[in-house]
């Protein structure tokens, strides 16, 4: 019986919004098993991000969307308050037994909670950490948020979007959170086979 490429792997999601959760898609979509963890009482705000919402088997809308399901379908979910101690261990302790840690918070957010890469490979020292974020983890922009909008203002790419004599236009999707997902799925699969090489096993 065939198996899919990533079973067996755990992949531990701390993601929102679209480009990290993209990313622990497309492992999910490989096999992997990931266990995404949400904010306690809200969750991922990318759940109420419409329209459209998705409908229940009534046909009401529910206040669930569709951006959401389609970028975390093949996880699982829990909610954790990260503010909290005993939330705290309950990462660590999913870490322990985790393959791949992705996140995307902002620059220096999860080290106020004692959850950054440091704390987390002194619990697992061969876990490969995906961190998405704005501008990179050090340098002048590092603690500047980042929004798929800007980066298409900065790069230039919304000087040729849109009509050639109007002003600059953003493209009608989030094409770099995207891009950004694909480039981190790859990362890790690069990572996933260095490991498994330097482990000795390939």
């Amino acid at each position: 019986m065939a198996t899919a490429p990533l079973q067996g792997i755990r992949v531990l999601e701390l993601g929102r919004l679209l480009a990290a959760p993209f990313a622990a898609q497309m492992l999910a979509d490989l096999g992997a098993e990931v266990i995404k963890v949400e904010r306690a009482g809200r969750g991922d705000e990318f759940r109420h991000y419409g329209p459209p919402f998705l409908r229940d088997r009534e046909g009401k809308r529910t206040d669930q969307s569709a951006s959401f399901a389609s970028t975390n379908r093949n996880k699982r979910a829990m909610t954790i308050d990260l503010a909290q101690a005993e939330g705290r261990e309950i990462i660590l302790e999913l870490a322990r037994r985790s393959d791949v840690f992705i996140e995307n918070f902002k620059t220096g957010s999860l080290a106020n909670h004692g959850l950054d890469y440091e704390a987390i490979k002194a619990v697992n020292p061969d876990i490969i950490y995906l961190s998405v974020t704005g501008f990179g983890q050090t340098g002048p922009y590092a603690l500047r948020p980042g929004t798929d909008g800007a980066f298409q203002a900065m790069c230039g790419m919304m000087a040729v979007t849109g009509d050639p004599d109007g002003a600059p236009q953003k493209a009608g999707t989030f094409i770099v959170d995207f891009i950004t997902g694909l480039y981190g799925t790859i990362a890790v699969l690069g990572a996933l086979r260095h490991r498994e090489v330097n482990q000795g096993g390939g």
